[in-house]
């Protein structure tokens, strides 16, 4: 390729420090695509005057009314040319990845090769929604490279006031956490859902997030609509030789200061091996000849963190199934909102139990395409309608579960509030 480069002094200094540049990557491809040559050109204006150059426009392919995300310049020379003519046109294919991130070596050289052919080579793998970020392609090529890809067996992703593209953890797959199957779940959801992908129609956009255990490698909670978290509703599961061996690894330091003294809700304690019993709702666990666990389930909140830390000697139960939450997004008209439980428990185990999840779901949006404000998400939708309302729009009982801010609560313990009060008035006195 004989384009040369534009001057990048801000760029290459990007590139000076100890830590990866996606400058680099960008200079890679630039030997190869002329469209990224003018992309770093037009990248390096945007920081020397600290503003962007792109505005949007529509561009679409056949049958689709949403998915791609078109982006042209606004730089243009005296003669109202584009000032960087290659990258004049750069729009964005979204594409919906598999459940959990499955990918094989021979489809991503597939992709990269395809997008290496019709665009500027540039991926991300993935963008915020989730997508397979398709970056930098003319209005020309934008069929021939979605068709291309729908023949590799993927689909476009939701952009606009639509169903987003959903996401999914690994899952059961690959990690022993896992409460449900997220992709069979994630594939059953969203495969209900093409058409609120493909054709914006909402007032604004709705998100799926799908995490196997509360550890929420999604980040669902807080970054989605519609969260699908694993859980548990019987105790903790134990193995004793797993345990002593973290014993053995750990001792009881560790166990102590990471285990049962970071225990949120005091579930776990530490007792004598001879004197430890499970119970109805007790679990319990021999971590040496000397010392056992013993977990109160009821008080237990599912952190997670007493099962991350002994992995296998402690494990979820076996009665597994899903929480779902409502509402979580990022700051929009009001602030960051956390999910809120509407369902506290829902099994997940047949295509019956996803057919009822898929159901809710369906309500759920309609709710949302009837009842929001434009450029409103759900979740302040609840906010400004209210939590009964919402439960009685989508058919929900009300349950004491549904907790939107789980640590505003009345009711909190007062042992030990006179002995601190005393101990602040005696200071004061010595004081005064």
């Amino acid at each position: 390729m004989d384009k040369s480069m534009h001057p990048t002094p801000m760029l290459d200094e990007l590139e000076s420090g100890p830590w990866p540049s996606f400058v680099t990557g960008l200079k890679r491809l630039a030997g190869e695509n002329p469209m990224v040559v003018d992309l770093l050109g037009q990248l390096e204006t945007s920081y020397r005057t600290r503003k962007g150059y792109w505005k949007g426009g529509t561009v679409s392919v056949f049958g689709y009314g949403g998915g791609i995300i078109p982006r042209f310049t606004e730089l243009k020379d005296a003669d109202g040319k584009p000032q960087f003519p290659d990258a004049a046109e750069f729009h964005t294919l979204r594409v919906m990845p598999p459940a959990g991130m499955h990918y094989s070596t021979d489809v991503l050289r597939k992709l990269c090769d395809s997008w290496e052919r019709h665009g500027s080579g540039l991926i991300a793998f993935h963008g915020q929604s989730g997508d397979i970020m398709f970056q930098g392609v003319r209005s020309e090529n934008v069929q021939a490279a979605f068709d291309e890809i729908n023949e590799l067996g993927f689909d476009l992703g939701g952009a606009g006031p639509a169903v987003r593209t959903s996401m999914s953890c690994v899952g059961a797959s690959r990690c022993e956490q896992s409460c449900y199957d997220e992709g069979k779940t994630h594939r059953t959801v969203i495969n209900s859902f093409l058409d609120d992908i493909h054709r914006p129609s909402l007032p604004y956009k709705f998100k799926f997030k799908f995490s196997g255990c509360p550890n929420d490698c999604m980040n669902a909670i807080q970054r989605s609509d519609m969260a699908v978290i694993g859980t548990w509703r019987d105790n903790i599961r134990t193995d004793e030789a797993l345990a002593r061996k973290y014993f053995a690894a750990h001792g009881l330091n560790d166990l102590v200061n990471d285990v049962v003294n970071r225990c949120p809700t005091k579930a776990i304690r530490l007792v004598k091996a001879a004197e430890a019993k499970a119970g109805p709702s007790v679990s319990m666990v021999k971590v040496s000849d000397e010392h056992a666990l013993e977990i109160e389930n009821r008080d237990c909140v599912r952190c997670m963190h007493c099962i991350n830390v002994i992995t296998g000697g402690l494990a979820p139960g076996a009665d597994k199934g899903a929480t779902i939450l409502v509402g979580g997004k990022r700051t929009l008209k009001i602030g960051d909102l956390m999910g809120t439980v509407v369902v506290p428990f829902m099994k997940l185990a047949t295509d019956e139990d996803r057919e009822k999840l898929v159901d809710l779901a369906k309500r759920i949006v309609d709710f949302f395409a009837e009842n929001a404000l434009e450029h409103e998400r759900i979740g302040e939708t609840i906010e400004r309608i209210g939590l009964v309302n919402f439960l009685e729009g989508v058919e929900l009982e009300i349950d004491a579960n549904m907790v939107a801010t789980p640590r505003t609560n009345p009711y909190v313990r007062t042992d030990g509030w006179d002995e601190e009060v005393a101990r602040i008035n005696a200071k004061k006195s010595q004081a005064a």
